[in-house]
């Protein structure tokens, strides 16, 4: 082993793994008890350095208040973008920081945040492979969910570097099993779907694999779908049918516990007796479930995979993408034999069952970390976009710089100028999303650039995004008159506005596309009636004693018209385009006569 070593994270929500290509074979690593899986669980003993992994687990019925765990589901977000629900149904307490980010209250005096709870995670599994290769691991490829944003990303960072890390690239987890399933296929042609439904979240993406090549085509997610939501509903099953009633923080972990070991036990077996020994005030309960059972809870579930799937699989064909030809399961909840049946009956696919669910990303992030440190062989590995990334414009619209789904390493831009005179700075607020209205969309951040008050267009402002192979982005503002450049790297972007989970903003984008398209339209034909009755009005007074009377009144009637079409509060895009159009026609003669007034002098 040489000190170019490089190691391979899968981060997981509920497991974590860590792995390394050894003598050109990518395996993962055990730690001194054999276990490759180390739970993803941090509990703070009273008084005593915080256990990690199998005996946080352990601690988590006994103290389930000072016991984290399923800890990614809130990197990288706001407290305000919680829902009740993930504040009430969290085992432990969540509060919100000074900048509006999500703490862990331990007590009354100690605080946590989740990225240093994922450090401790990560410094375990840097830790594991120190001991396992006989020598410091300081570099690391490290994976997360397709569908996580800037923010997530960035925090998934800052906790690597928190745990001595030097995160050499952030890695797609779909992507990730892609490449652990085709290393040994390089020489094929195929086009791969991913299905990967982890602990807490769930990604499908669909790639093309030849000689070599990786490309990821198209991916669709729900950062807020997992296992954990199964193990939740087999709980509060549980605690129905025992009448159990209002439970206690360590009751409610003990449910929870009981309720994954019985979900994995019905993986295999078709009923499990779910036993409760001393549960409360001595006493025991005892029940048997049926996997027949456990699937009519799981199947909601379940199928709100199924139109994330449709999406994906659609938006691969545009981009000229045939049939699948393989579908590989990744996750631990792909073992339900639920999951392998819907998607049989929704798609007519089998899966291919050739890697092992709980290890291909980890497989797959240590033969990337391979690829960096040269002991694999040079694959070339093609991510995409999640979602669309642009600004805000006059009127309040998204304008879309790098569409979703475009592959990265990417660079684009666009020319804007002022939208008022006398105008000094623009704002550049970044977006990320999928809607029409900047306000649907998520506020990455925003930067501000200066420059010399003028007359409205006089303004030449080029605005460049460019996105690294982490999916980090960079915003380049210039001030073409001067040079002057202001550079906003989006890294802890807090998110402004109350997001919704993305996968809803990518459904809400397909459910209110005709609305959205309509207040675009209305917008933009606003902006230009904002701007055409005052030039109408300057025009009249200018040269419109040059008008027979009908010409005036027939432009005062245009006028009128669309005046009578902005005060409404129906939005009536169509209706105002056409005003405008009318307008527009009914001025060409004015128009004429003031461009022949500049000529002669005349104007006011």
């Amino acid at each position: 082993m040489d000190d170019e070593l490089i190691i391979g994270i899968d981060l997981g929500t509920t497991h974590s793994l860590v792995g390394v290509v050894d003598s050109g074979f990518p395996l993962v690593l055990a730690d001194e008890k054999g276990e490759r899986l180390l739970p993803s669980c941090v509990s703070w003993p009273a008084g005593q350095p915080p256990l990690v992994g199998t005996g946080a687990m352990r601690a988590r019925v006994l103290a389930p208040d000072r016991t984290v765990s399923s800890i990614k589901r809130f990197m990288g977000r706001t407290f305000a973008d919680l829902s009740p629900a993930e504040i009430e149904e969290t085992p432990y307490r969540l509060v919100p920081g000074g900048r509006g980010e999500i703490l862990v209250q331990l007590d009354e005096q100690t605080l946590v945040t989740p990225e240093e709870v994922s450090a401790l995670i990560l410094g375990r599994l840097r830790e594991t492979a120190a001991q396992a290769l006989e020598q410091p691991a300081g570099r690391a490829v490290v994976t997360v969910p397709a569908y996580f944003n800037h923010s997530q990303r960035e925090a998934t960072r800052k906790a690597a570097e928190l745990a001595g890390l030097r995160v050499e690239r952030i890695l797609n987890e779909p992507t990730a099993a892609a490449l652990a399933y085709g290393l040994d296929r390089l020489g094929e042609a195929a086009t791969v779907a991913v299905y990967d439904l982890g602990g807490g979240t769930f990604d499908l993406s669909v790639l093309q694999m030849r000689e070599g090549f990786f490309e990821v085509i198209a991916t669709a997610g729900d950062t807020r779908l997992g296992g954990d939501d199964l193990d939740l509903a087999l709980a509060r099953h549980f605690a129905d049918a025992l009448g159990l009633g209002d439970l206690s923080g360590s009751e409610a972990a003990a449910l929870r516990l009981r309720a994954r070991e019985a979900k994995e036990t019905l993986s295999n077996e078709e009923r499990v007796t779910v036993r409760l020994p001393f549960f409360r005030d001595g006493e025991s309960y005892e029940l048997e479930l049926t996997r027949e059972r456990f699937e009519r809870l799981a199947l909601s579930l379940i199928e709100r995979t199924a139109p994330i799937c449709r999406r994906a699989f659609a938006e691969a064909a545009e981009k000229g993408a045939g049939k699948i030809d393989r579908l590989i399961l990744v996750g631990g909840s792909t073992r339900i034999p639920l999951v392998r049946e819907k998607l049989h009956e929704w798609f007519g696919l089998d899966p291919d069952l050739s890697q092992h669910p709980d290890e291909a990303v980890a497989l797959g992030a240590a033969i990337q970390a391979g690829m960096l440190c040269g002991r694999v062989r040079q694959i070339l590995l093609v991510d995409v976009t999640p979602l669309s990334l642009g600004i805000e414009t006059f009127g309040g619209l998204m304008n879309v710089i790098i569409p979703r789904n475009s592959t990265i390493p990417v660079k684009a831009g666009e020319l804007f100028t002022n939208a008022v005179d006398g105008q000094e700075s623009m704002a550049i607020r970044v977006l990320q999303g999928e809607r029409e209205l900047a306000k649907d969309n998520w506020l990455l951040g925003e930067v501000v650039l200066p420059f010399a008050p003028g007359p409205k267009g006089s303004a030449r402002v080029g605005v460049q995004f460019s996105i690294n192979r982490d999916g980090i982005l960079e915003v380049l503002a210039r001030d073409t008159a001067t040079g002057e450049d202001h550079v906003l790297e989006i890294r802890n972007a807090a998110v402004d506005v109350e997001d919704e989970a993305i996968e809803r903003m990518i459904g809400e984008s397909i459910d209110f596309a005709f609305e959205d398209m309509n207040e675009r339209i209305w917008t933009e034909a606003k902006l230009k009636s904002e701007e055409l009755l005052p030039a109408v009005d300057e025009a009249l007074a200018a040269v419109g004693n040059r008008l027979p009377v009908e010409d005036r009144e027939a432009i005062a009637a245009a006028a009128e018209a669309v005046r009578s079409v902005l005060a409404s509060e129906t939005h009536d895009a169509k209706a105002l385009k056409s005003a405008n159009a009318a307008l527009d026609e009914a001025t060409q003669t004015l128009a004429a006569l003031l461009v022949e007034a500049a000529f002669e002098g005349v104007g006011p």
